[in-house]
């Protein structure tokens, strides 16, 4: 898969370097994957690596005075074999290809081959003397040429309420994350808002068991076997014998346990667990809301026989 970004920079100093791996980690925030000649091999990956620049989707050269000498008068340095690349496949790539950024470039000059085309650039300059400082406008730039957006911001939205939205989605998928809505202990109390996930699983392997709930009153829920179950069955007996509760299993697809009843459940593999209701939240849906939520405690029975 081509990279969104490649950036191409002369090792000027170690400042410099530095300064544009904070750039690039700055875009690759914005969801680009950025390949950067940070170490290669100009020797056996050669090859490889002129592919991942002439197939990237962009190319950002940063253009500091350094760069230009590089690009003009050593054809063997690292720059100048990038500039041979990427000079000979620029006429066959879209207008908005590549772009340039000035950085220690006062005067915007750029590599010989490039001068005529007048590309679009980005204006990276600091001025000490009147305390002006690239940054956030910058970047924005950067992603509405990365993207093909206008300049003009008429219908702009910010990169900050991009962001947020990206935090709106980000926090919505991680709450959606089975991990979070599981529990691969043989036995544990758990308080499970139904409403969140699909089911709960307990245990793991062909000890799992993933329990499908709803609400059905105040001090009660449906159990389903919907997950993968194989059975379900409420037992009725407050004084069973664990080693017998598979004659409590019916061929239903739910029950519907009241708080302190216990359920038994069997797996795909025959494999038997017991579940107790200990509380029943229902939904409030008022000037406070309370979600719909389920506690119970349970137990796999590891070392019973299968039905």
């Amino acid at each position: 898969m081509s990279a969104d970004l490649f950036i191409s920079y002369a090792w000027t100093s170690p400042e410099h370097r530095e300064w544009v791996r904070l750039l690039a980690s700055q875009l690759h925030l914005l969801g680009y994957d950025v390949k950067i000649d940070e170490k290669v091999d100009y020797g056996s990956s050669l090859a490889g690596f002129m592919r991942e620049v002439t197939a990237a989707r962009h190319v950002l050269l940063i253009v500091d005075e350094n760069y230009v000498h590089r690009a003009d008068t050593l054809p063997e340095s690292g720059v100048g074999i990038e500039t041979s690349w990427i000079s000979g496949v620029f006429e066959d790539r879209p207008a908005n290809w590549l772009s340039v950024v000035f950085v220690r470039n006062p005067h915007r000059y750029l590599p010989a081959w490039l001068a005529g085309h007048n590309p679009k650039g980005f204006d990276f300059n600091s001025n000490l003397q009147k305390d002006e400082f690239p940054g956030s406008v910058q970047i924005d730039a950067i992603w509405r040429w990365i993207e093909g957006l206008s300049t003009g911001k008429a219908n702009a939205v910010p990169l900050a309420e991009v962001r947020r939205r990206a935090a709106r989605l980000e926090r919505v998928e991680a709450q959606r994350d089975p991990g979070n809505y599981a529990s691969p202990a043989l036995r544990d109390r758990v308080a499970f808002r139904y409403g969140d996930h699909r089911h709960y699983t307990i245990g793991h392997g062909e000890y799992e068991f993933k329990i499908n709930f709803s609400g059905r009153g105040a001090n009660s829920v449906y159990v389903y076997i919907d997950s993968g179950l194989k059975a379900v069955g409420t037992i009725t007996d407050k004084e069973y014998n664990i080693e017998d509760v598979e004659k409590y299993l019916t061929p239903g697809r739910t029950v519907q346990p009241i708080v302190g009843q216990s359920v038994v459940l069997m797996n795909s593999q025959g494999a038997l667990a017991v579940i107790t209701i200990e509380a029943v939240q229902q939904e409030i849906n008022t000037s406070q809301y309370i979600p719909a939520q389920v506690t119970f405690c349970y137990e796999i029975l590891e070392g019973q026989q299968r039905a």
